[in-house]
């Protein structure tokens, strides 16, 4: 079911107007504040129902400056590329207003409506709820949605149809369904009444009324300024640290050895990576010169530098800060990119944002959820995500951060930012306990690589790469 308007009544075009400016221009000075947020408006609906003239309506009645649109051509569904992946870029900032024609719906339906290859029902349902999903991530990043269906009969299709002129008929052919098709437009509204239940149906057969409850929905949206939510529900339950955080396990390994089995095993990791038919994401966490650098450096070492990218991610830009936490994120991952290395991660916001202080309560604490349901959609996308915990004891890291200092070509390597986390070590070890027991999934498992050994640790992850590869 979707929510269709009850009692609607018109307003005087003046006064929706300074209204619609007020509550624009209140949201935009929201930005940075506790209770700012960005409107993110889905347009969708029977073609010639009058979406195109709803929204330029709206935006004669708004700024125009600060109401963006975004109009895409339906796309079929990629099995090798999230829904949400041609649109992750557009998100809007804080303050901002995007109106989204082309969306994740408008695809889902036209993959749906696909003569050779249509979806199953159990699949379009799975399909929508993933879409409510990450919704409602957004909504929980501060980004409000408000998803219009743009309805029309049959009957008044088919008159509009005829009121046109025959080469506008055809444009409107090649960006959607054939419209004089009664089954098609039937199935059409079958699916979509297969849409949760926060959709809002506005009945197009009136064109005032039309654009009268399109630019009051949207009006509401933009008085609707919460404070965010800082607490956290309920008692958080600390996991118990592993002990091999606390006490890697001792090994050693000749210079011989570790050479024959390095020589070897990058070979194998290059190949392996090369020719799997999927993407690859690689992501490195764990303490401070644990040899993230290093294992990365032996994992491209036989890779040609246009097959990979390393994203080395420090604290995010201001821009980034006013768009949901994984934004940064969606935008560097590309369907075209087949080797993605991260060092350091998303894994930011329940490790040092979460310590510093600088997520609140309630944004850490729903991260695991979020960033569970980023990785799962990558996978069902054909992207395999390979997670590293390299872990070292206190001792150990003092040495080599000593090191580091001392050595004229990693001096750049240490920080006095460095020295002070070490300050917060048991802190970083309760929160990678947490990490470990709340984001471990079949779908993307983490190798714990814990020991003072650099050698060894590098010769691990590279296996690690071949185990989950299936690579014997």
């Amino acid at each position: 079911m979707m929510l269709k308007e009850t009692e609607f009544k018109p307003m005087q075009e003046e006064q929706l107007s300074v209204e619609l400016i007020q509550a624009q221009y209140a949201m935009k000075e929201t930005r940075g504040q506790s209770n700012a947020k960005s409107l993110l408006i889905l347009v969708n609906g029977i073609e010639l129902a009058g979406k195109g003239e709803a929204v330029k309506q709206l935006r004669e009645w708004v700024d125009p400056r600060y109401l963006r649109v975004k109009a895409d051509a339906p796309h079929i569904f990629d099995h090798k590329k999230t829904f949400w992946q041609p649109y992750s870029r557009s998100i809007p900032a804080e303050g901002q207003i995007l109106v989204m024609f082309g969306n994740w719906y408008t695809d889902l339906l036209s993959t749906a409506s696909h003569v050779s290859n249509p979806l199953d029902s159990t699949l379009f349902d799975e399909y929508v709820e993933n879409m409510r999903a990450y919704e409602q991530d957004l909504k929980n990043n501060n980004v409000d949605v408000i998803k219009i269906w743009f309805d029309l009969s049959w009957k008044s299709l088919q008159s509009r149809l005829n009121e046109m002129d025959p080469s506008e008929v055809h444009w409107h052919k090649l960006h959607g369904l054939d419209w004089r098709n009664k089954k098609q437009y039937d199935n059409l509204q079958r699916l979509r009444q297969r849409f949760t239940e926060d959709w809002i149906v506005i009945d197009c057969e009136d064109k005032i009324s039309r654009d009268q409850q399109f630019a009051q929905h949207v009006l509401r949206k933009l008085k609707h300024l919460p404070e965010h939510q800082t607490k956290a529900k309920g008692k958080w339950k600390q996991a118990k640290i592993p002990e091999i955080l606390v006490n890697p396990p001792q090994v050693e390994i000749s210079e011989k050895d570790y050479k024959e089995e390095l020589k070897k095993l990058t070979s194998k990791v290059s190949k392996a990576l090369r020719f799997d038919d999927r993407n690859v994401v690689i992501v490195f966490e764990g303490m401070d010169a644990a040899g993230k650098g290093g294992a990365i450096k032996r994992i491209v070492k036989k890779l040609d530098p246009r097959e990979y990218e390393i994203h080395t991610i420090a604290a995010p830009e201001k821009y980034e800060l006013a768009r949901p936490y994984l934004w940064r994120f969606w935008t560097k991952l590309q369907p075209e990119e087949k080797i993605s290395i991260f060092d350091r991660s998303w894994y930011g916001r329940v490790l040092v944002e979460r310590i510093e202080g600088f997520a609140n309560d309630a944004e850490w604490q729903r991260a695991y959820n979020e960033i569970n349901r980023f990785e799962k959609d990558l996978f069902d996308s054909r992207t395999l995500v390979i997670k590293f915990w390299l872990a070292i004891s206190k001792d150990e890291q003092e040495i080599r951060f000593k090191s580091r200092e001392e050595t004229p070509h990693k001096y750049f390597k240490i920080t006095a930012e460095d020295w002070r986390n070490r300050e917060r070590w048991d802190d970083y070890l309760k929160a990678a306990a947490d990490i470990f027991e709340r984001t471990n999934t079949d779908y993307a498992p983490w190798h714990v690589i814990a020991t003072d050994n650099k050698q060894f640790a590098r010769l691990e992850v590279l296996k690690a790469i071949l185990k989950q590869l299936n690579i014997d």
